[in-house]
């Protein structure tokens, strides 16, 4: 089992991206178990300055959360995501899987061809199922980059509504229109829980 750990631990310090269990069996002898390697190695690295995080269903070697100040000289902005951009980001995060029909229902506007763009371009977004309903619209839904770089394991772990005014980030009453949030008071169903009928694959 440590021969296998340090086979994960090697492939992941060498990858860019979050490698799954699956792609790390395949590379790893038959008969090995990834799984099984994989808890002993995110327990050897806890506490660590170096983190095994699960980030969907792949995982891959950070920063510790609370040592990323460290890394603030090392980071470069190219750009800063328009006001459009971040709200509608903001919206696909928590309520996907979500049409452009529906975005724009939520925001009160328009959402331009150029914002949807230039989030599919940083593959923060991607296209989700189609919905059954009149016109099949496409959907939208948050990637597994988008979830790397917020140091989340899934869609879940956004903050809630209550996090969000603690933090001064939203005033007391939310607008009506957003409706409610993931995190906000008892836990929520998966998004597609009860609503397989109105997607295809």
């Amino acid at each position: 089992m440590a021969e296998q750990e340090r086979m994960i631990e090697a492939v992941l310090f060498a990858s860019a991206e979050p490698v799954s269990l699956r792609d790390l069996e395949a590379r790893m002898p038959h008969g090995c178990d990834a799984g099984e390697a994989m808890v002993h190695l995110r327990r050897r690295y806890e506490g660590r300055g170096v983190q095994v995080m699960k980030i969907g269903d792949a995982y891959a070697m950070r920063t510790a959360p609370d040592l990323g100040f460290l890394m603030q000289k090392e980071t470069v902005e190219t750009r800063k995501l328009s006001r459009a951009a971040i709200e509608t980001l903001a919206i696909i995060a928590y309520h996907q899987p979500v049409t452009r029909a529906e975005i724009e229902e939520i925001r009160g506007v328009s959402v331009s061809r150029g914002t949807v763009d230039q989030l599919l371009e940083l593959e923060w977004i991607r296209f989700g199922r189609r919905k059954m309903t009149p016109g099949r619209p496409i959907t939208f839904v948050v990637t597994e980059g988008f979830l790397d770089h917020f140091g989340l394991e899934n869609a879940r772990d956004l903050p809630g509504l209550k996090e969000l005014r603690a933090a001064g980030l939203l005033e007391n009453r939310p607008p009506p229109s957003f409706g409610p949030q993931v995190g906000d008071g008892e836990d929520e169903p998966e998004a597609t829980e009860g609503q397989s009928e109105l997607f295809e694959d």
